[in-house]
């Protein structure tokens, strides 16, 4: 990915959702040419010079500290979110040639250690997954493999959450909420490609999806990010109706690159139930063998 290309876009997007009203600031100057605030706006808030912020819109966050890149987040109103995504294209770009040509390509494994899969093994009343930078899943628990039975159905290999959402039509009925589905990943692929713009594996998933789903490229366009780490999600699986699970995400320090996420029920809820119905069927069907071997394949 092009890391220039990248903060220039941001910025600027982020630009023009603000006003110069929501800013608390008299506009000026007659008409308006832009939708949102003016890049002498924006320097203006943050306390910085126009030159310097331009620079900055251009895509060179080279040599940034830490005290400007906040005074921006304050003037454009960044979120949490987009606040460290802010900060990872500013430490992308102050990477040295030496250490991106180190890293480039350098994605995270789509395999996992024995012991995380003895730890998913372990958790038998909810399902849970490994996933990787790319949004792979690269490991899961019995019950796991069994909520992403479709997406397992699907030919591509590894079972990926973004093409499942953008180009298998099974995830319009398996997700309750297919536009929230498709905005949460899109965002969440973005966070990821800022944090690691020379990763060749995202590049090429990003690229992918942009020739092949309109939905995808109108929403990358966007240039929004997200943090996911907890809340509720509500999936329609094929066999057992409605789930309604709680989510934790868990990052795991020894596996750069590798989340943990775990999908409990609310105890004695209808969902509980049916996830043990789901945990009967996975058994009677042989899923996690069936899932593992396609794996493998």
């Amino acid at each position: 990915m092009d890391n220039r290309a990248e903060v220039r876009q941001f910025l600027s997007s982020r630009r023009a959702r603000i006003t110069p009203e929501q800013a608390g600031i008299e506009p000026y100057g007659g008409r308006r040419r832009v939708p949102g605030l003016r890049r002498d706006e924006v320097a203006r808030l943050a306390g910085v010079s126009v030159d310097y912020y331009t620079r900055l819109e251009r895509g060179n966050l080279s040599g940034v500290s830490d005290s400007v890149l906040d005074a921006i987040a304050g003037a454009l109103e960044l979120d949490r979110a987009e606040h460290d995504h802010l900060y990872d294209l500013a430490r992308a770009a102050n990477t040295s040639g030496r250490k991106r040509a180190a890293g480039a390509g350098a994605s995270a494994a789509s395999k996992v250690r024995p012991e995380l899969q003895y730890l998913l093994d372990a958790i038998t009343e909810a399902p849970a997954f490994i996933g990787n930078n790319r949004l792979d899943i690269v490991a899961a628990n019995t019950l796991g493999y069994a909520l992403y039975s479709d997406m397992y159905r699907s030919p591509s290999r590894p079972a990926n959450h973004s093409r499942f959402i953008f180009l298998d039509p099974r995830a319009h009925n398996f997700y309750t909420d297919w536009d929230r589905a498709a905005n949460t990943n899109v965002a969440i692929l973005r966070r990821e490609a800022g944090r690691n713009p020379h990763d060749k594996g995202i590049a090429e998933l990003i690229g992918e999806l942009s020739m092949r789903s309109d939905e995808f490229r109108t929403l990358w366009a966007a240039h929004n990010v997200r943090r996911h780490y907890a809340g509720t999600k509500v999936f329609r699986h094929p066999v057992v109706g409605l789930l309604e699970l709680n989510y934790q995400v868990l990052g795991l320090e020894e596996d750069p690159g590798h989340t943990l996420t775990v999908y409990p029920a609310t105890p004695g809820s209808p969902s509980a139930e049916a996830l043990k119905l789901l945990a009967s069927w996975a058994a009677t069907e042989n899923i996690a063998e069936s899932a593992q071997g396609q794996v493998r394949a």
